[in-house]
């Protein structure tokens, strides 16, 4: 890959990978092939969540063709493989001022192959992304607010294990001051009819069909453990999370991520914690 044309983006936003119709197509990959795709994705899926959310859509995606991947995927994942050469440099800056911790949550209504939207988190404590995710929902929603709901629950979780794991760590690094000003996570979400599904806890007759579980998210914020704010769509720092975007939008919510080239310093547009 030393000679290949770098990638300013992990997949570019046309890009239409499906599974193959069958697994004797003359597209499907040999063997040996197969084996090097396998092993690819790994390595790729190590550096995602290690050091490179900016990959983890990317990946997310890949991944769902180890099974039975054909040339398209194998080009796909060599795409992945122009962007990491094109940023080797960067690095996950990490930072700030405070330790209170904020994420973003947010989804793609629908627009897979299997109908399924894809849920996207990012959580951070001040400048740089401290956890990640990318996934597929586990059921068909038959609305964006409905699979903006989902996805808030999917992030809600990882919220409460990160304030637990918070109120452990912080007094053994001496930073327990921070333990006793505990103040609800702010998740910030750019829809406005899931941010009122989670917060009023009356019954709604277009959400009776949701398996219980999915309403997690009310619980914490009954709870005190999250806070919902509204962000608009253009800051929606978590919406790297769930599609290819163009060079321009990935790059800003690259940033955002603290996903930093040696040109870039940490600032204002590195900083997810207060941009809505």
């Amino acid at each position: 890959m030393t000679d290949a044309k770098n990638a300013s983006t992990p997949l570019p936003p046309s890009i239409d990978l499906t599974p193959g119709s069958d697994h004797v197509s003359p597209n499907l990959l040999s063997p040996k092939k197969k084996t090097e795709y396998r092993e690819l994705i790994g390595l790729l899926m190590y550096l995602n969540v290690m050091t490179r959310p900016d990959i983890a859509q990317a990946l997310s995606v890949l991944a769902r063709f180890l099974e039975a991947p054909h040339t398209t995927h194998m080009e796909a994942a060599h795409h992945v493989l122009r962007y990491i050469k094109a940023t080797k440099d960067f690095r996950l800056t990490l930072g700030g001022k405070d330790f209170l911790l904020s994420g973003y949550s947010d989804a793609n209504w629908g627009t897979e192959l299997h109908r399924h939207s894809i849920s996207g988190y990012t959580f951070s404590t001040g400048i740089g992304a401290i956890s990640w995710s990318s996934k597929k929902q586990p059921i068909v929603t038959l609305s964006s607010t409905e699979s903006e709901y989902v996805a808030l629950t999917h992030a809600a979780k990882e919220a409460k294990w990160l304030r637990s794991l918070s109120r452990e760590i912080l007094p053994v690094v001496g930073l327990g001051s921070y333990v006793e000003k505990f103040q609800p996570t702010t998740l910030y979400c750019d829809n406005q009819g899931a941010i009122k599904l989670s917060t009023n806890p009356v019954f709604h007759a277009q959400t009776k069909h949701i398996d219980i579980h999915f309403h997690f998210i009310r619980q914490t914020i009954t709870s005190r453990d999250l806070h919902l704010v509204y962000c608009p769509t253009d800051i929606m720092a978590a919406d790297i999370m769930t599609k290819p975007l163009a060079r321009v939008k990935f790059t800003q919510f690259r940033k955002m991520l603290g996903v930093l080239g040696s040109d870039d310093s940490p600032g204002d547009d590195a900083r997810i914690e207060g941009e809505c």
